[in-house]
């Protein structure tokens, strides 16, 4: 598959298994050539990645549904539970973070772009969990992106032990597809796309 067939390619995939067409060193491979390659801030390299695979990846969602146990009202809870269930049936979740004391270290080194650095810091996220997803989809695999962050943080970091500087941005559940993503509909490029010269 070439890159654009794969970006083509590359959607929300809600219903996934944990059947995997390549094995987990392969996939910790893939999302390590992602880490590496992806563009950062003044090659900053801030980006940071957890790989959750079986069933440590089932405990990190059972502590998501336990945190929004008691924010969720309860008559809505039931469907909460059965959403992230989906995401547990997958082989695994990647957990996408950046460190922070990066961040600040730049902000302090390069006052006049201090401001700029944490927008910087989030669109190189950004872009390590396109380029994730896009590999993901290249190796036979569907993934949806979900944002239960901030308010699992601190339970993530004290379950694996990760640096109270890391900052969680999103969460990958990933696996074999299930069932493929339905059509998907375009604005036309008129009006979004121009061109000179």
């Amino acid at each position: 598959m070439d890159f654009m067939e794969a970006v083509r390619n590359r959607r929300s995939v809600y219903a996934i298994g944990h059947d995997r067409p390549i094995d987990r060193e392969s996939i910790r491979t893939l999302v390590g050539e992602a880490v590496l390659h992806t563009p950062s801030p003044f090659n900053s390299q801030a980006g940071r990645v957890v790989i959750l695979f079986g069933e440590e990846s089932r405990d990190f969602w059972k502590i998501v549904e336990k945190t929004l146990e008691p924010m969720v009202p309860k008559e809505a809870f039931g469907k909460t539970v059965e959403k992230l269930a989906g995401f547990a049936a997958g082989h695994g979740t990647i957990l996408f973070f950046e460190e922070e004391a990066i961040v600040k270290g730049l902000q302090e080194k390069f006052p006049g772009y201090s401001e700029k650095f944490p927008v910087w810091s989030t669109q190189s996220n950004g872009m390590l969990e396109f380029v994730t997803w896009t590999a993901l989809e290249a190796a036979g695999l569907g993934a949806s992106l979900q944002h239960y962050n901030p308010v699992i943080d601190d339970a993530v970091k004290a379950r694996w032990k990760l640096p109270a500087s890391w900052k969680l941005y999103a969460e990958m559940p990933f696996g074999s597809v299930v069932s493929p993503a339905g059509d998907k509909e375009f604005t036309p490029l008129d009006g979004r796309l121009k061109s000179f010269g």
